[in-house]
């Protein structure tokens, strides 16, 4: 995996801002263009060209940036491109990522600029990641492709967060605790140091996992239970 620090993730020299689309005309697609109006802030980078989603929304363009059209328009991208997919499920995004197959497309990966990433912390990020404002990342840990962090999650040394992990909004992950892909941390979720959460499993809101949990299943309470089994997608 690409390790990416604070210094790779702007435009340190002050050249041209690149072009950047979000997929994803929501909530978390409007939050997504402020993380990266923080971003310009620091340091001019981006250039966002407009919102790609198979639904469109209520009105052309959104905090002054035009919708542009569906996943199918956004394959038709004739030049270079960046993308971020702000999509809050994590099937729902891997699924959406699955289906960009424009070649001239390339996988932004954001980090508020009030969030501390430095080489001494040993932070690995695989490409499409957004980490929000207020998140706190410790030391020696992996995140892979198109991790989500909402606001003010923290990681804890030596966790893993394989491809597509989504955290909500203040949820809490201990050291050495392993999430498998897609595994999604409700608000306020918390699973504590040395557990494995299983793929494609998701952490109610406010839920707290003390020991492992199995694939495919919903969890919830304190200790966090399972109370769901899903289909496995083949």
């Amino acid at each position: 995996m690409t390790q990416l620090f604070f210094s790779d993730l702007y435009n340190a020299e002050g050249g041209p801002t690149q072009p950047i689309a979000i997929v994803g005309a929501g909530g978390l697609g409007r939050e997504v263009l402020l993380l990266i109006r923080q971003l310009n802030e620091v340091q001019p980078t981006w250039d966002v060209i407009g919102f790609f989603d198979d639904q469109a929304p209520a009105t052309s363009a959104i905090h002054g940036v035009p919708y542009r059209g569906t996943i199918h328009d956004l394959n038709e991208w004739p030049e270079p491109l960046h993308v971020t997919v702000a999509v809050g499920s994590s099937r729902s995004r891997a699924a959406v990522v699955q289906r960009l197959s424009n070649p001239q497309l390339s996988f932004a990966t954001l980090v508020h600029p009030g969030v501390m990433l430095r080489p001494y912390q040993h932070v690995s990020l695989g490409e499409g990641c957004i980490i929000s404002q207020q998140c706190v990342l410790t030391t020696d840990i992996t995140l892979g492709r198109h991790v989500l962090l909402n606001l003010g999650c923290t990681i804890g040394h030596d966790a893993v967060l394989e491809d597509f992990c989504s955290l909500m909004p203040h949820a809490n992950v201990g050291g050495g605790a392993h999430l498998a892909p897609e595994v999604y941390l409700g608000t306020n979720a918390t699973v504590i140091q040395q557990v494995q959460v299983g793929p494609r499993t998701v952490v109610g809101a406010g839920a707290v996992v003390v020991r492992q949990l199995p694939a495919d299943c919903t969890a919830v309470g304190v200790p966090a239970t399972v109370v769901k089994q899903h289909t496995a997608v083949s």
